[in-house]
Parts: C-alpha cells; structure tokens; sequence
C-alpha cells in the first residue's frame, strides 16, 4: 500500500502490524503452525503537525517519482522556493499555479523543497525562519509550513 496524501494535506500512511495466530481449538495444528505470524495492513492519518507527518510526505513525495536522484538545494532554487512559501502563506485564495507562475527554475524550487522535507521537523522550523527573515512576517509553524511545501511538490509532480 501506497500513502495517499489528501487534498487537505493529511496522508494515509500504511501501517504494517503483526498478527500472531494460535492453534487453540484447531486440531492437528504443529507447534510449527502455532509460532506463525501473518501481517495485516492497516492505515494511519496523519496531518501536518502530527508526529511523523514531515517524514511520511517526504516518503509520499519519493513515491511521485522512486527514480529521481537526491534532492540537491541550491541558492536559486531556495530563494524561488522561499519566495512561493511566503506567497502562498500570505494568500487568501492559497493558489498554488498563480505562486509558481513567475519561478523561473520550477525543478530547484521543488529540490529546494525536497532537501527542507528529508531534513525533518527541524528543517522545516529553520527554514520557516529563514522564510521569514527574507521575505519579511513571522515564522510559520512547522506543520503549517510543511502543508504548503506538500502542496507545491503535489502541484510539481503533476
């Protein structure tokens, strides 16, 4: 099973949970038979805040495309990304193609984005400050600043 990340930005993270069977009441069952394990999956969801959210759409963003080589940040493609975070902070209406519209290197910005994600929740607390000093506000919270950071790789990889 996949993660599927939700338009509201939550994920459903598979969960994979060990099942032990016994053999009581079952007859002609071996002791073999007693010891075996089955796994049943089940999911979890998660939103931006929860425990695990900035990991699991880091993995989710790796299934768009299992072949893609790391995410490599460069300055360009940071300073672009920044700039469309904050736009999309500042935003009522939250388009995410009007913020994009004017990054002349979509493919940085979203590497830029990437490298924030692998590094974890506080990546993401270092850049929302960084957001911040450059463009100008308060810092965003992380869970917040990773919901706009899925919501442009999901518009990337289309």
């Amino acid at each position: 099973m996949e993660i599927i990340r939700n338009p509201d930005g939550s994920l459903v993270v598979p969960i994979r949970q060990k099942r032990h069977h016994d053999g009581d009441g079952e007859v002609g069952v071996s002791s073999a038979e007693d010891s075996a394990v089955a796994v049943e999956s089940t999911s979890r969801l998660l939103h931006p805040g929860e425990g695990g959210y900035s990991e699991a759409l880091a993995e989710w963003d790796l299934q768009q495309d299992p072949d893609r080589a790391p995410a490599i940040s460069t300055a360009s493609g940071r300073e672009e990304a920044m700039n469309v975070v904050h736009t999309l902070a500042d935003s009522s209406d939250h388009d995410v193609v009007a913020a994009l519209k004017d990054v002349s290197d979509a493919e940085a910005s979203g590497e830029a984005l990437r490298h924030v994600l692998i590094g974890g929740t506080h990546s993401v607390e270092a850049f929302s400050n960084e957001v911040a000093k450059a463009e100008g506000g308060e810092p965003l919270a992380a869970h917040k600043m990773t919901k706009i950071i899925g919501e442009v790789l999901a518009e990337l990889d289309k």
